[in-house]
């Protein structure tokens, strides 16, 4: 410990203000990668679906032709509601065979 007053240059002053800067940018990071709730609902794109159930986008959009999944297209932007593919994920669950 030193013997006069702490300063902004000071090894732990700077230290301290590095990690709350790292802190920060984590913050940040994850508040751009989750999708606001809009009346308690989220909405998800056709690219972040296609990423979680690890299917081509071109699949999504042949069940969205064949009336399997439920879809919003706003501005030529199609949205997935997460309830309701939650919903057709249980509706489309089959236990396995047990012998």
């Amino acid at each position: 410990m030193s013997d006069g007053p702490i300063t902004i240059k000071d090894e732990k002053v700077v230290s301290f203000f590095e990690k709350i800067n790292r802190i920060a940018k984590q913050v940040e990071m994850i508040s751009v990668s989750t999708n606001p709730s809009l009346s308690g609902e989220r909405y998800i794109t056709d690219k972040e679906l296609s990423v979680a159930l690890k299917i081509s986008r071109y699949t999504l959009w042949e069940y969205r032709c064949q009336g399997i999944l439920p879809y919003y297209e706003i501005g030529g932007k199609i949205l997935y509601k997460e309830s309701d593919i939650e919903k057709v994920m249980q509706k489309h669950h089959f236990e396995s065979f047990k012998f």
